[in-house]
């Protein structure tokens, strides 16, 4: 496996930052306003002891791209599923960070006893799709755009209504491979989604940790040059934030933080379920009302009590939900996102982007 454009080994430390440093408590948003229920969901599809995800590949830039299907006899909604920043693989997990939550598996099958289809994705240069681009740090926002609208395409002879789900950084992708065009899908999904651009988040996320003052007047100088489209030297870098401001992740970064995810939403007119964790460290329930106000069509659903991972905290253990792949999903998550793709079926208008 390549270790990419997000983590080296010791750039390993800019997941950790970005997923563990600081709590920034709930929000003052209350639960109630976007709570719902759990109702009682029969199962209706795949029998959860008789799943197994079958391999799927498309053309990518230099070689195929890899996933895993899930497929449901008689299946009018499948979702496909765009993992978070780094070397994330389709179930959830990046072993080079030690993040193990199966979180995207879990969820396909999930959706899966509930009749949903999915398809889960590697990204371009790592797991199944390692052979699709020879350097993983050679990649744009659009680019992963791109290969999700194939996947977009592929996942079409599994159901006839797709819909994007993005995690995270995920979700950008979402946005952006939905605005490009928006016939290809039925609408989006988006979960534990940023709503302003990710060097803000990352400069927030650092100065709640307490160890990190002395370093934020250079972090923020550092951010605001790659937000202007300007590299760093690496021996201007101090030796603490080197691992976080490597050259190739500084080029992917220049990229990414370029972005605005509410402003990119803003192109979308189609549906849109935005699912958002009350625990999530990373991702404010904030983030969550930027990305509502920007497609006032959406949905927004808050997860009390989730993680960034969309599971339930665990008292005393906050990094448990990125370790330990046994503990389950919100139980509200995939209820929300079934009452959601099926009150939407086949042949909804959907007016797409404006773009």
């Amino acid at each position: 496996m390549k270790t990419g454009h997000v983590f080296t080994r010791s750039g390993r430390r800019w997941l950790m930052a970005m997923a563990l440093i600081g709590a920034f408590g709930v929000s003052s948003l209350g639960a109630a306003s976007f709570g719902m229920a759990v109702p009682a969901f029969a199962q209706s599809g795949a029998d959860a002891s008789a799943m197994k995800g079958l391999p799927v590949e498309i053309s990518g830039p230099a070689g195929p791209l890899g996933g895993e299907a899930l497929t449901v006899p008689g299946a009018e909604h499948v979702v496909v599923i765009i993992p978070g920043s780094g070397p994330t693989d389709r179930n959830g997990n990046s072993p080079a960070m030690g993040m193990a939550s199966n979180t995207y598996l879990l969820l396909a099958e999930g959706l899966a006893q509930q009749g949903i289809a999915s398809l889960r994705t590697d990204k371009r240069g790592f797991f199944r799709s390692e052979k699709a681009i020879a350097d993983p740090n050679q990649v744009t926002i659009a680019n992963y755009a791109d290969d999700v609208r194939g996947w977009a395409r592929k996942a079409k002879e599994l159901a006839p209504c797709v819909w994007l789900a993005g995690h995270s950084e995920g979700a950008l992708v979402a946005l952006e491979a939905a605005t490009g065009a928006p016939g290809e899908v039925c609408g989006l999904i988006l979960m534990a989604a940023p709503g302003r651009p990710i060097g803000q988040l990352m400069v927030e996320q650092m100065q709640a940790n307490p160890a990190m003052t002395q370093l934020m007047p250079v972090l923020r100088s550092i951010v605001a040059d790659l937000e202007a489209g300007r590299t760093r030297a690496p021996d201007t870098i101090p030796a603490p934030l080197q691992g976080l401001f490597s050259p190739g992740l500084q080029r992917y970064m220049i990229d990414l933080f370029s972005r605005d995810p509410a402003r990119v939403a803003q192109g979308w007119k189609g549906p849109v379920l935005i699912l958002q964790g009350t625990h999530d460290i990373q991702v404010r329930t904030e983030d969550a009302e930027m990305l509502g106000a920007a497609m006032p069509q959406a949905e927004t659903r808050l997860l009390p009590g989730a993680t960034h991972m969309l599971k339930p905290d665990q008292p005393g253990a906050p990094y448990a939900t990125y370790t330990d792949p046994k503990l389950p999903l919100d139980p509200r998550l995939v209820p929300a996102i079934t009452t959601y793709v099926k009150d939407h079926a086949p042949g909804a208008s959907i007016s797409g982007s404006t773009r």
